[in-house]
């Protein structure tokens, strides 16, 4: 997956709008197929993992595995995209994902708890690559459009919200007919879904998103006295208060996000749900995180980042409230779809407000350190949430998603507050 140089990086051409507009496509299609990936096997992973492990306390070990990997593979794979380009970045991501669920399928057959977690594991590196995509959209469009280009890949997880959980119920059924295990259905397929997204990438993603942005850049007026740009020490990219909120919002946001749903098909599997009602859940779920995020790009470049992520804040206190409350499937299906709604605004806005703040020589890697950070942090938070619902339920683990959302909203307000020059209050 060599880059062809259609764009020189030394004087480089005007960039044409469809060119531009033909990238976000293809990183559509492919985010697209990646979402309804994940999200076919996320239903049934926490059932099959307690199955597996024979404990409730095991049920959170997949999201803090699938999170270690993120944070192993996101920053090394960042730094190398800065230098080989986005697109070998990205397809080497879904190739990982491939990998990762086949090797899932197969433990599931071999009873085999460690290979399950190995699998989610490998699949899980795949995902710290393959959610970069974003900041290769924000890449491609001009400063009035990029949380619109971050909004609309975003929103190719509606693909996903929509497909995916309808395809639980078919999957197991179709393993079942070929006379191997229905759990292993779910991950076969989600695996032939990641290998699409993988040679959609690898064959259309072209020229290479990284090119673009920085001929896009090269095209901007400069100033009489500029120097050439040098990427910054990360330590001094870090102290930016523009970075360091877009950190705390996609953090919490994730944080929140994760230790709520990874609990939910098992909570509602102990409430006699069946699997069809899951999958409608987890629609509603997805929905919430991705359906809006094109209107979700168009708000921020409009208003604000920071007010954005302000607003995320409070959906996601509303979630957490709610959902313990929830006491049938279309209550536990709207607390969910708030959930990824308050996921939404979080995940848009931050991501917006990081790619701002960063020259195209830093992006590679800062948003790769940025993936890192994000899955350590919420890695730490979902190792507890087995022993969270063994003792307290659904509302012990609502009641540390509320905790960490008050955290954001208030941690938001102090920024804004003692650092009003140094936070970007406009949608630029």
């Amino acid at each position: 997956m060599t880059t062809t140089t259609h764009l020189p990086t030394s004087d480089p051409l005007p960039v044409p709008a469809s060119v531009r507009r033909r990238l976000v496509y293809m990183l559509f299609a492919g985010q697209s197929l990646f979402s309804a990936a994940q999200i076919i096997t996320f239903g049934i992973l926490p059932i099959v993992v307690v199955q597996l492990g024979r404990s409730d306390a095991v049920a959170g070990l997949p999201a803090t595995v699938t999170l270690i990997g993120r944070a192993v593979a996101a920053y090394p794979v960042g730094w190398l995209m800065d230098k080989v380009g986005r697109r070998f970045g990205l397809s080497l991501g879904f190739l990982l994902c491939t990998i990762g669920t086949v090797l899932s399928a197969l433990a599931i057959g071999w009873e085999s708890l460690f290979g399950l977690l190995l699998g989610v594991l490998i699949a899980g590196m795949g995902r710290g690559i393959g959610e970069q995509a974003r900041f290769a959209a924000a890449e491609v469009e001009t400063s009035d459009r990029r949380a619109k280009a971050i909004g609309l890949v975003v929103f190719a997880g509606t693909i996903g919200a929509v497909v995916g959980p309808r395809l639980l119920a078919p999957a197991e059924q179709l393993a079942i007919r070929f006379g191997i295990m229905g759990e292993m259905g779910p991950f076969l397929v989600g695996a032939f879904l990641f290998y699409l997204a993988f040679m959609v990438t690898a064959l259309f993603l072209r020229p290479d998103p990284m090119l673009v942005g920085r001929a896009l850049e090269a095209e901007l007026p400069k100033p009489v006295d500029d120097v050439p740009e040098d990427a910054r020490p990360l330590r001094t990219i870090f102290a930016d208060w523009n970075v360091r909120l877009s950190l705390i919002s996609m953090t919490v946001g994730q944080l929140v996000m994760t230790t709520i749903m990874v609990i939910t098909p098992l909570h509602m599997a102990k409430l006699t749900y069946t699997t069809d009602d899951i999958g409608w859940v987890l629609m509603a779920h997805t929905l919430g995180m991705f359906g809006l995020a094109g209107l979700t790009g168009w708000l921020i470049d409009r208003t604000s980042a920071t007010l954005m992520i302000g607003v995320g804040g409070l959906v996601l206190i509303l979630a957490a409230i709610l959902t313990p409350l929830a006491s049938n499937l279309w209550l536990l299906s709207a607390s969910l779809f708030l959930l990824g709604l308050g996921w939404n605004f979080c995940f848009v806005a931050g991501s917006t407000l990081l790619s701002a703040a960063l020259k195209p020589v830093e992006r590679g890697r800062v948003q790769g350190a940025s993936e890192t950070m994000i899955s350590l942090a919420s890695g730490i938070g979902s190792l507890s949430v087995g022993a969270l619902f063994t003792y307290g339920g659904i509302v012990g683990i609502s009641a540390g998603g509320l905790l960490f959302s008050l955290v954001l909203l208030v941690a938001m307000l102090w920024i804004v507050r003692q650092r009003p020059n140094a936070v970007a209050l406009s949608g630029d």
